[in-house]
């Protein structure tokens, strides 16, 4: 059976309400979930495989089409974001009008929120709910088999009129057991991040589930229960990724540290094999300390992305952080002493929020001094508390995540909290926020002190231009 995978492009992808830079400065990630599937299919099963990154490879509809004619797939798998839903549909026609017999599967977050939805959309023949590495596996083995589709948990289909979900399946735990994912499926060579040092850079998952309950957060839909595989397994993949050439990995957990004794025995095993390169990980101020940020530092991890959200003890309370404003000052000033770049995540426009908070929250940012700062707008994303919260007050008349769920089109625009604050100052404040923290001088002279080389000097410079030019209008 020849099996195609495809990340459709994003050439429609729905934009929250944030500046360019924040989309267009961020590069290139490889997609891991496709790759997941690869791996596992490689193992269990001998399919032909192929996979599509339309995204890093810049392909149109017509290109992808004239792919698939050449391929010839009996099954394409394709990745669905609620944002690049068009962008999904429009692979899906490309595809059934290059190859018309190919049945059409759907994975990831969208689904997993929409299964009913996404099963109603066109030519969607199956959808795959949660971790569908095995349920995808089981599918390919049983396609013609409606009875035994019945029995395969996680697996969304139509019999006839009749709309078959047959439930989630149970989460991975054995997270050590499944394959590496096959880079070499993609042009690895092309991913790329504006924060990285050199390149070619990849990502890697060495957890899944987050158990944090954070108002905003629409992560718990597809796992909270945290799951991580061992030191080993996790620094064998590492190895194979520097053999293939790469020369920066990004650790996609959602929160490396949650297990604070296995972030020491991933960096002891990397220090005893001996390995160097730049990594960075995601983390909570509450899951490090001084002896973890020392064995982070040895084994070469570069930089901490930290989830700070606000400047004010109260919107921490309402995002239900489970923080303090004082731990977060504590551990960017031990996580700098330790020699480790900072990236602080921060959003304005939470329920409650007041101007004069997110005037604090700058303030408090400017103080803060990070390496980084990413800012948006919180958007509340469909199953998340937030959300529902806006749709119990009224903010929004009615569930119009659902309505584009059921009929995406293009033209769709995402919708915010503007019970305090309308869009438009929401829009001068973000503005105001990325030149305040951006443009400061001294902050302008410490990062042209870290640069190393011409490229990462050019991907800066322009990235400061695009924060100059940035206008609230023109988002």
């Amino acid at each position: 059976m020849k099996v195609l995978l495809i990340n459709p492009p994003s050439r429609n992808e729905i934009l929250s309400c944030n500046p360019t830079i924040v989309k267009d400065e961020r590069g290139f990630d490889p997609p891991l979930g496709l790759l997941y599937l690869a791996g596992y299919l490689k193992t269990h099963a001998a399919y032909q495989l192929k996979i599509i990154d339309a995204q890093v490879e810049k392909l149109d509809y017509p290109q992808i089409a004239e792919q698939i004619k050449k391929y010839g797939p009996e099954v394409i798998g394709i990745t669905a974001m609620t944002f690049t839903m068009i962008d999904v549909l429009k692979t899906i026609a490309a595809a059934k009008q290059a190859w018309p017999s190919v049945k059409i599967i759907l994975g990831g977050p969208h689904p997993q929120i929409y299964p009913h939805e996404t099963i109603n959309l066109p030519n969607v023949d199956y959808v795959v709910l949660g971790e569908g590495e095995e349920t995808f596996y089981q599918l390919l083995q049983n396609l013609n088999n409606p009875e035994a589709l019945k029995q395969i948990p996680g697996l969304v289909f139509k019999n006839g009129a009749q709309v078959i979900n047959t439930g989630q399946k149970n989460f991975i735990f054995d997270l050590d057991g499944l394959p590496e994912p096959p880079r070499e499926l993609v042009p690895y060579t092309k991913y790329f991040s504006l924060l990285a040092k050199a390149h070619p850079i990849t990502t890697m998952f060495t957890s899944r589930g987050c158990p944090f309950r954070c108002t905003f957060c629409d992560r718990p839909n597809m796992g909270n229960f945290f799951r991580y595989r061992n030191a080993k397994n996790v620094v064998d993949e590492m190895e194979h990724c520097l053999k293939l050439g790469i020369k920066e990995i990004f650790v996609y957990d959602d929160t490396f540290t949650v297990s604070r004794q296995r972030v020491i025995d991933i960096c002891r095993e990397i220090l005893r094999r001996q390995l160097k390169f730049n990594w960075d990980i995601r983390a909570r101020v509450n899951t490090v300390d001084r002896e973890v940020l020392t064995y982070l530092k040895k084994a070469g991890c570069v930089r901490i992305h930290y989830g700070v959200e606000a400047g004010t003890e109260k919107i921490l309370k309402v995002l239900n952080k489970g923080i303090s404003l004082e731990q977060v000052l504590r551990v960017f000033k031990m996580t700098r002493k330790m020699g480790i770049d900072t990236l602080a995540y921060f959003m304005i426009g939470s329920p409650t929020e007041t101007k004069e908070d997110i005037l604090a929250t700058i303030k408090f940012a400017k103080k803060l001094n990070p390496d980084y700062a990413q800012i948006t707008m919180l958007t509340p994303f469909p199953a998340t508390k937030i959300y529902q919260q806006a749709l119990d007050e009224k903010i929004y008349p009615d569930d119009y995540w659902q309505k584009f769920a059921q009929n995406p089109q293009p033209g769709f625009q995402t919708q915010y909290w503007t019970k305090e604050l309308s869009l438009d100052e929401l829009k001068k404040l973000l503005t105001r926020f990325y030149k305040e923290f951006y443009l400061r001088p001294s902050y302008i002279f410490k990062r042209m002190i870290k640069i190393k080389s011409w490229p990462e000097l050019l991907r800066k410079i322009n990235a400061g231009f695009n924060v100059i030019k940035m206008k609230s209008h023109e988002f």
